[in-house]
């Protein structure tokens, strides 16, 4: 993808009274994938797959069902290894790297099935997003010590902050399962930007979802980019959703990039069009 002409995105642990920090200028990539590719037993699954994604660009991945979109984002999270390959984040190698440690480092996800601890609140969802900055130990919570209480205030008020951004934070106490559905999407995001994440991978965040409600979903992906400065790759079957606010999309079909450019260079790519979009009037 192309680089993009923003700060850098680059997230440190803040007070939860200031939950956007402040970050330096780069302009070098967030993410570098280069010729990333795995097999299962004899099946190529994806193969020679390279992107660059700047570190506040709205990048969209695209393509046919099974083309290999989930599985690059298994291969970015770590999920599944890849057979060869590199995967660069903010210029370190997360070869060996597990998806706990990945995901500290800077990555963070959603999923195509919503998976939220539906028995839980909403504030405890997204206070398990959070982990990454609990303090205290197994002691310190089992007997409730001091230092128990301390995080947990910290916990209480960056869980709020972050749900007030979509809104949400009146449904703090509700059970997460009993949540609409776009309500339960915007959860989800929620906890996967508690991570305190540089890059977040979005799948399928528009599945499910009318009109009116994917509209919001691409005013909250661009207030989640302009409000945390962090880089946002999407896989998205809407495409008024990809063609409206991703500024790089990469075509993927059969595990393989057949096209990479901005969304007028897409739509008019002759092998995207047969492969995926179609033609005007095609059913």
């Amino acid at each position: 993808m192309g680089r993009a002409e923003r700060p850098r995105t680059k997230l440190v642990p803040v007070p939860a009274t200031n939950f956007i920090p402040e970050r330096d200028v780069d302009k070098s990539p967030i993410l570098e994938a280069r010729h990333l590719g795995i097999d299962f037993g004899g099946l190529t699954a994806v193969n020679e797959f390279d992107m660059a994604i700047g570190r506040t660009e709205i990048a969209g991945l695209i393509g046919p069902n099974g083309a290999g979109k989930t599985t690059v984002f298994n291969l970015l999270t770590k999920v599944y290894q890849p057979t060869r390959g590199t995967i660069l984040l903010d210029g370190v190698d997360t070869a060996g790297k597990t998806t706990v440690q990945v995901n500290k480092m800077g990555i963070a996800r959603t999923f195509q099935n919503i998976r939220l601890f539906n028995n839980l609140s909403v504030e405890d969802n997204v206070k398990i997003g959070l982990h990454n900055h609990i303090k205290y130990g197994m002691w310190q919570g089992i007997f409730r010590l001091p230092g128990y209480w301390k995080e947990e205030k910290i916990a209480h008020d960056r869980a709020m902050e972050l749900l007030s951004i979509f809104d949400m934070q009146d449904l703090a106490s509700h059970q997460a399962g009993s949540l609409p559905y776009g309500a339960q999407r915007r959860l989800e995001i929620v906890r996967a930007l508690a991570t305190n994440p540089s890059l977040l991978l979005l799948d399928e965040p528009a599945a499910g979802m009318n009109p009116s409600e994917t509209a919001e979903l691409m005013d909250n992906i661009v207030k989640i980019r302009d409000t945390f400065q962090i880089a946002v790759l999407l896989i998205e079957h809407d495409m008024s959703l990809v063609m409206g606010i991703c500024e790089g999309i990469c075509v993927l079909n059969f595990g393989q990039i057949i096209a990479k450019g901005t969304p007028d260079e897409i739509r008019n790519n002759p092998e995207v069009i047969k492969a995926y979009l179609g033609t005007k009037g095609e059913e």
